[in-house]
């Protein structure tokens, strides 16, 4: 038996939101019960998607290269990590840990990253309920194309206040 086989992933997506940072406590809790390792994943659009903001006064506004995204994706990633993983430490033995930045549209490369990973991990609203309406749901797209189990957590409900996660 190999070790993949014996320990295998979780993969979970973060942007930066509040619904990431649930989705990031929750695959830790998988991770440790499951006694799987963690991938983080933060997905960019590339600047060659950005071809709808060339027409316009957008037309001039300065694109970032593909590094700059790449590494702000990365930080991304980190940041959520770091933020979570103090108070998840203290309370439990977090799995090994890993962090990535992709390029690409947020549930087709969570689905990518996920092929072999025995579950994926989503928050239920990333930046915002307008563009889920607008752009779809990475957490409905991810559920109908992944090929392992997907969990999507909601932000708790309380009262009307957003909880820090």
């Amino acid at each position: 038996m190999t070790e993949d086989a014996v320990h295998g992933v979780v993969v979970c997506g973060v942007d930066g939101s509040t619904g990431s940072r649930y989705a990031l406590r929750e695959a830790i809790r998988s991770a440790v019960r499951r006694g799987d390792r963690l991938h983080v994943v933060a997905v960019y659009e590339p600047p060659e998607m950005w071809a709808a903001l060339s027409w316009g006064a957008a037309g001039d506004l300065p694109m970032p290269d593909g590094e700059t995204l790449h590494r702000h994706g990365h930080q991304v990633a980190q940041g959520v990590v770091d933020e979570v993983t103090p108070a998840m430490g203290a309370e439990l033995t977090l799995p090994e840990i890993t962090v990535e930045a992709r390029p690409g549209r947020a549930a087709e490369e969570l689905v990518d990253v996920a092929r072999d990973a025995d579950e994926l991990v989503v928050g239920h609203r990333g930046r915002g309920a307008f563009g889920s309406v607008v752009l779809g749901s990475v957490g409905l797209a991810c559920v109908l194309h992944a090929t392992c189990p997907v969990t999507v957590v909601p932000i708790p409900a309380t009262g009307g206040a957003e909880e820090s996660p």
